[in-house]
C-alpha cells in the first residue's frame, strides 16, 4: 500500500515506507512524490475516475476545483533515482465552495466510479467522470456534515444540522424535476441545482449530536453496516437506519475506522481521541488501548512490505506515523557464564583509558553538525536596510502617490558540482517581486552566483506577513547516475515594515482595539521601532502612528503604568500586521538581553462578531457578482432564442437582410 497525504498548504505527498527495524526514521526514498498544487487540499480519494479505463486514478478536491490525476513512475539507475510524476487527466471548476466528497458506482454502473461533492451551502454536485451530471439542494440545510455512499443500497448518507442521520436514494436525486424545464447553459448547470421533493429522505435516525465522520463497511455479503462517529458516541446502523449497536464514549473522539475482525459476525473499530489515545473495539467491547505521540485526525490500516495490519495515523500538524499493536518477542537468550572474581585495578585502568578517549573526542568535536557544515549548496538572502532610492514597483494596483520597493540580494554558493540550478523567490500576495525565477549555468565546486531583485506591494490591500522564501533546486551527479540526484536548498528572509506603511500622526479614537499583555516593563518605541521614530520627538516614546499604503491608519500605544501595549485601527484587518511586528520586535529585544522568560499574552475577548461581519461583507460583494453573472447568462439565452425564432420565420424569404439581422444580433450578444 502507498500512503497519500494532502495538506491545507497545497502539498500532495505519496509515501512508500520501507522500515528496516522498529523505530527507524523516514528515509529519503520513502517519499515517492511531493507536488505543490498551490491551493488547499480538502480531500483525496483513489478510484476509477477516468472513462475508457478501469485503472485507478487520484481525485483531489480543492475549495473551488476538482482535479483527477494519473500517477506514473520511471525507473532510475539507482534505488533513490526513481522518478514519479502526476499528470492532470481533467478538472472541474466549481461554482460553489466545496466541503467534502464521496465516490462510488452510483446507479449501479459497472467498471467506473462517479463523484459526489457537497458544497458549503448544501448542494450535492454529481460528476460522471469528465462530465457534470446534475446538482441537488439538500432540504432544510444549515451546515455541511460528513458524507458517505452505500453501494449496497445506492444511497448517500449524511448527518444534518438537525443532528439526525439521513439517507437519500441516488434515483430520487437523479429524477428530481423542476416546474421550469427550459434549456440551461453549462455555466447555469454548474452553479444552480434543483430542489428535492418535500419528503425525499429514504430514512432518518435522530442521534442527538453532531457527527465527525461516517463510514459504510461491507466485509462480506451478509453484513453491511453504517458507522457514525458522534461527539460522545459511535453508532453502528443497519441498511435501513435501525441501530445495530452503539457505544458511549467517556472521551472526545477525533477520528475512527471500522475494519474487518477475525471473529465472525463482529467488526473491529479504531477510535482516536484528543487525549492522544487509540482504542480498539470489537463491536462495543474495548480490546486494546495504546498511547500515541500526537492527536490523530485520520487513521487507516495498511499492508506495508512484510508487515500486515499497520496502523497509519496523521496529526493536524502533519506528523505521519506507521505503527502496530503489541511488542517484539525477544528471541535472544544470554549464555550462562562462569562466575569469576572481579579485577578492580584492571577495570579502573580501562575506565581511565575510556575517559581519556572521550575527552579527546570532545576537544576536537566540530561546533556545527557535519550535515550542516558540509552542505553541498547554500543559499542566503540579504535584505537591504534601506528602501530603494528609486522605486522598482511594476504595475502596482496601490492608489498611493509612491509605492516603495526594497532590494533583496540572493547568493547561491556551491561546494560541489551542481547541475541545472534553478532559483525561485516567493512572497505572499499582495506582495510581488520584480523577477521570481532564475536559471543558472551548472555551478563548479567552490563557485557562487548572485542575483538582485526588488519586492513591492502590488495589490491594494495589506499583506498577512512580511516574509519571503528562496528555493534552489539542483542535481548532484554520481557515478551510477550522471544525470544527477535531485536536491533542494532554501532560506527565508524578512521584509521591512516600511515597505507597506510609513510614520503618521497617531489617532486618539478608533473602531477596533486590542490589548497585548507582557511580563516585562514596556520598552520605549525609540528602541524597538527606530525606523518609525524621530529621535527629536519625545512624545513618540510610547505612541506611534502607521499609515498603510492602502489608505488606512493604525496606532500603537505603550502603557506608562502597566506592562501593556494597545493596537487600534478603524479597520479590523489592519490590526494583525502591527501586532505581529510588535511581538517579533519585543522577542528580538529581550533575546538580545538574554531574557528567556519573556511572554506576550492576550486576555481580552476574541472579536468574533467583527470578524464575522467582515466575512459577510466580503461574501455580499461576491454574491452580487455571481447574481450579475447569472443575469448575463439568462440574457444571452434569451437573445439566442429570439435569433432562432427569427431565423426560422424568415428563412426562405429575405436572405440578404437576414444576414444583417444575424450580424446585429451577434453584436448585441457580444455587448451583453
Amino acid at each position: 500500500d502507498k500512503i497519500i497525504v494532502g495538506s491545507y498548504m497545497g502539498y500532495l505527498r505519496i509515501f512508500n515506507p520501507r522500515p528496516v527495524k522498529p523505530g527507524d526514521e523516514i528515509q529519503p526514498e520513502d517519499l515517492l512524490l511531493e507536488v505543490q498544487l498551490r491551493e488547499p487540499i480538502l480531500q483525496v480519494e483513489v478510484g476509477k475516475f477516468v472513462s475508457g479505463t478501469e485503472g485507478l486514478h487520484l481525485a483531489v478536491l480543492h475549495c473551488r476545483k476538482l482535479c483527477v490525476y494519473a500517477v506514473s513512475g520511471t525507473l532510475g539507475n539507482v534505488e533513490h533515482g526513481n522518478q514519479y510524476q502526476i499528470k492532470l487527466m481533467y478538472e472541474h471548476n466549481l461554482q460553489r465552495t466545496a466541503c467534502n466528497m464521496t465516490y462510488g458506482p452510483f446507479g449501479g454502473v459497472k467498471g467506473r466510479d462517479l463523484i459526489c461533492i457537497q458544497s458549503m451551502d448544501g448542494m450535492l454536485m454529481l460528476f460522471e467522470q469528465e462530465s457534470y451530471a446534475f446538482g441537488r439542494f439538500l432540504p432544510g440545510f444549515l451546515l455541511p456534515g460528513p458524507l458517505a455512499y452505500s453501494s449496497r443500497t445506492d444511497s448517500f448518507i449524511t448527518v444534518s444540522s438537525c443532528r439526525q442521520v439521513e439517507s437519500y436514494k441516488y434515483q430520487v436525486l437523479a429524477f428530481a424535476t423542476d416546474a421550469d424545464e427550459r434549456q440551461e447553459t453549462e455555466q447555469q448547470k454548474l452553479s444552480s441545482g434543483k430542489r428535492l421533493p418535500l419528503n425525499p429522505v429514504d430514512w432518518v435516525l435522530n442521534i442527538g449530536e453532531q457527527a465527525l465522520d461516517i463510514c459504510v463497511v461491507s466485509f462480506n455479503q451478509a453484513v453491511s453496516s453504517v458507522f457514525v462517529l458522534g461527539e460522545r458516541n459511535f453508532f453502528c446502523l443497519k441498511d435501513n437506519g435501525q441501530i445495530r449497536f452503539m457505544k458511549k464514549l467517556d472521551y472526545s473522539p477525533s477520528c475512527f475506522l471500522p475494519y474487518c475482525s477475525v471473529k465472525e459476525g463482529t467488526i473491529n473499530t479504531l477510535v482516536g481521541n484528543h487525549s492522544k489515545m487509540l482504542n480498539v473495539y470489537q463491536d462495543i467491547t474495548l480490546k486494546w488501548a495504546t498511547q500515541l505521540p500526537h492527536i490523530p485526525v485520520s487513521v487507516k490500516v495498511a499492508n506495508l512490505q512484510d508487515l500486515k495490519g499497520v496502523i497509519v495515523t496523521l496529526s493536524d500538524d502533519g506528523h505521519l506515523q506507521c505503527s502496530y499493536l503489541g511488542t517484539d518477542p525477544s528471541l535472544f537468550q544470554a549464555p550462562r557464564v562462569d562466575s569469576r572474581e572481579i579485577n578492580y585495578e584492571e577495570f579502573e585502568a580501562e575506565m581511565k583509558e575510556l575517559q581519556k578517549i572521550i575527552k579527546e573526542a570532545t576537544k576536537t568535536q566540530d561546533i556545527l553538525p557535519k550535515s550542516e557544515k558540509h552542505r553541498d549548496l547554500i543559499v542566503t538572502a540579504e535584505v537591504s536596510p534601506d528602501l530603494d532610492a528609486e522605486s522598482q514597483a511594476i504595475d502596482s494596483e496601490v492608489k498611493a502617490e509612491a509605492v516603495p520597493s526594497v532590494t533583496v540580494k540572493i547568493t547561491v554558493q556551491s561546494r560541489v558540482t551542481a547541475q541545472k540550478p534553478n532559483l525561485a523567490v516567493c512572497v505572499q500576495a499582495p506582495l510581488a517581486v520584480t523577477c521570481d525565477q532564475f536559471v543558472f549555468d551548472d555551478l563548479e565546486p567552490d563557485s557562487s552566483e548572485t542575483v538582485v531583485l526588488s519586492v513591492f506591494l502590488k495589490g491594494n490591500c495589506s499583506p498577512s506577513e512580511l516574509e519571503g522564501n528562496c528555493l534552489v533546486s539542483y542535481n548532484i551527479p554520481t557515478e551510477l547516475n550522471p544525470e544527477g540526484i535531485p536536491k533542494v536548498a532554501q532560506c527565508n528572509f524578512r521584509l521591512p515594515l516600511r515597505l507597506v506603511c510609513s510614520p503618521a500622526q497617531p489617532s486618539k479614537a478608533a473602531n477596533h482595539k486590542i490589548t497585548i499583555d507582557t511580563n516585562k516593563p514596556p520598552i520605549s518605541f525609540l528602541t524597538i521601532f527606530p525606523d518609525f521614530v524621530d529621535p527629536s520627538e519625545d512624545d513618540q516614546a510610547n505612541v506611534l502612528g502607521f499609515q498603510f499604503l492602502t489608505g488606512s491608519k493604525t496606532t500603537l500605544l505603550a502603557s506608562k503604568t502597566s506592562q501593556r501595549y494597545r493596537i487600534q485601527s478603524d479597520q479590523l484587518e489592519d490590526l494583525w500586521l502591527i501586532t505581529k511586528e510588535l511581538t517579533l520586535r519585543l522577542e528580538e529585544h529581550f533575546k538580545k538581553q538574554n531574557c528567556k522568560d519573556f511572554a506576550c499574552t492576550f486576555s481580552g475577548s476574541i472579536p468574533l462578531q467583527e470578524y464575522f461581519e467582515l466575512i459577510d461583507r466580503h461574501f455580499e460583494l461576491r454574491l452580487n457578482a455571481e447574481k450579475f453573472q447569472e443575469l448575463l447568462s439568462e440574457r444571452a439565452v434569451q437573445f439566442r432564442a429570439i435569433e432562432r425564432r427569427l431565423l426560422t420565420r424568415f428563412k426562405d424569404k429575405t436572405p440578404a437582410p437576414l444576414q444583417h439581422l444575424d450580424t446585429l444580433l451577434e453584436g448585441t450578444f457580444r455587448e451583453v
